[in-house]
């Protein structure tokens, strides 16, 4: 940097000669270079550049970009930083680059910097293009034009953000709904309407995708009641579905020809609408054999049936739950033990085999933490068990597999595999 006349500093600017000095020093033939040369300045102190960051993409974002569709960066004060498509779900981190990278707005690449077809590189491997113009005699007095460009760099980059599948942070969202369940309009007057959200507000908070996000109201049974997301009171929840099964024998419909209109008029004055219809489209689905009808899907009724009947603390002996659960089911509807994944377990443990409640929600955020509350539970578990309470802490290049050959050891017993604390 120089300081001129009136004593205000400027940076020097590069000439053709200066270049052309460059070239004879390293030793190199400027026959073999384009004519146009690019001489890079570092930025100067009054430019702006601080807001700019380096970011890793891999093809789905990157296509997403291209399409127009936009990428969100969400976390809270106390959260880590994800980043969101339509679709996924990304964690974010810093990592050092170990050679700075420049950012040059404008910079010209290969072709682009040959300003004349007679005088562009020579094809060839460099040592015989070199050797041929060597000897090309009727070269050596011709002069190589050379254009000078001025290039700024814009900012130079020591670190960036790099990128990592991951699935949806749900917790916080059952954790927002947990504090408005609604439990009847007698009992509104409780809830806090500062704490109820819309859609669009928990879509902006939640650390998952929107496709994501629709999934994991689907997977708390949350609806919209009057312009805000809601979850039921268990207990609310499960007496308004027993109604609406109770419809099925006293219409004697099969359970493949429940009519979504006519249950939501019978339980007029029960429940408002809202709540009916919204219950409704989670618990139902189209019948296969009647369009234009429904059947409740066996799993969720299994689940919410065997929730009433696993009160946390209580154990039961398993075939006498298996027998319980089995007769407060419809008629035709089955229940099975794999209806209880992440709600109850069967521990074979003592002298007889006994099913419990073991809610997954319930179990701490931390995968250290949740292991160590999993084993006090139980001594030792198959796969199969263990999957629904750590399946959470899964990411598309880590498996269920992977995160318990990390936090437990496994034994064989009778040709079956257990998995039990490491320590």
């Amino acid at each position: 940097m120089e300081v001129d006349e009136n004593n205000e500093p400027h940076h020097y600017v590069r000439t053709a000669e200066d270049v052309k000095a460059i070239v004879r020093h390293a030793k190199m033939d400027e026959r073999q270079l384009t004519q146009l040369t690019q001489a890079l300045y570092y930025p100067s102190a009054d430019v702006v550049s601080d807001n700019l960051r380096l970011l890793e993409l891999d093809e789905h974002m990157l296509q997403q970009i291209r399409t127009g569709q936009t990428l969100h960066f969400k976390g809270g004060l106390h959260e880590k930083v994800v980043l969101c498509t339509d679709e996924c779900t990304y964690d974010v981190k810093g990592a050092e680059i170990s050679n700075s990278l420049l950012l040059v707005p404008d910079l010209k690449f290969g072709a682009a910097t040959s300003t004349s077809p007679l005088r562009s590189p020579r094809t060839g491997n460099a040592n015989t293009s070199l050797e041929r113009s060597l000897n090309d005699s009727a070269d050596d007095d011709l002069e190589v034009p050379r254009t000078l460009e001025q290039r700024q760099v814009l900012t130079i980059f020591h670190d960036y953000y790099e990128c990592r599948e991951i699935r949806p942070r749900y917790r916080k969202l059952g954790e927002l709904l947990q504090l408005t369940r609604y439990s009847g309009p007698e009992n509104e007057y409780c809830v806090e309407r500062k704490l109820m959200f819309s859609f669009q507000q928990l879509l902006d908070t939640i650390q998952c995708s929107r496709a994501q996000f629709i999934e994991g109201l689907h997977q708390c049974r949350a609806l919209e009641f009057d312009s805000h997301i809601r979850i039921l009171d268990y207990e609310y929840e499960y007496r308004i579905i027993n109604l609406m099964l109770g419809l099925i024998a006293e219409n004697s419909w099969a359970l493949d020809e429940v009519d979504r209109g006519e249950t939501i008029y019978a339980m007029q004055g029960i429940a408002p609408e809202p709540i009916v219809s919204g219950l409704f489209d989670i618990y139902a689905k189209q019948s296969d054999r009647c369009p234009s009808k429904f059947r409740y899907e066996e799993s969720l009724v299994a689940r919410i049936v065997a929730q009433n009947i696993l009160q946390p603390g209580l154990r039961f002996r398993s075939e006498e739950f298996m027998s319980t659960w089995q007769e407060a089911l419809p008629e035709g509807m089955s229940c099975k033990l794999e209806y209880l994944h992440g709600l109850g377990i069967l521990d074979k443990e003592g002298a007889q085999p006994c099913i419990r409640s073991l809610a997954e929600e319930q179990l701490p955020p931390n995968i250290n933490d949740r292991m160590r509350a999993l084993f006090k539970t139980k001594r030792k578990w198959t796969l199969d068990e263990m999957e629904p309470y750590i399946d959470c802490f899964t990411t598309p290049t880590l498996s269920v597999s992977q995160l318990l050959a990390k936090h437990a050891r496994s034994l064989t017993e009778s040709g079956t595999r257990y998995f039990v604390s490491k320590h």
